[in-house]
């Protein structure tokens, strides 16, 4: 292996880990979504703010130099949160 692969592997397991948690947390989300009501309106809003957030904030990142790995360790601390609170109870999300 050269040294360029072993410099790329490390990468492209951080974004294959984050293709599967964002999937888990896609599915945790359009269940509740699916309830309807408030709590599926309060998480319609969050989803898009948060959205737009990761958006900018990776940008920034981005322009400030970060590499591409170091953005998808923030997406990934990110889809992990939202893995975490969207698994538990629904009277307990917050």
């Amino acid at each position: 292996m050269s040294a360029e692969e072993k410099h790329l592997y490390p990468s492209w397991i951080n974004l294959m880990m984050l293709t599967l948690e964002a999937q888990q947390a896609i599915w945790l989300r359009t269940q509740r979504l699916a309830r309807g009501g408030a709590a599926a309106e309060a998480e319609a809003s969050r989803m898009v703010s948060e959205k737009v957030e990761a958006g900018a904030a990776a940008a920034r990142a981005l322009i400030g130099g970060a590499s591409t790995d170091r953005v998808v360790k923030g997406y990934r601390r990110k889809v992990r949160a939202n893995i975490k609170r969207l698994s538990r109870p629904r009277g307990r999300s917050r």
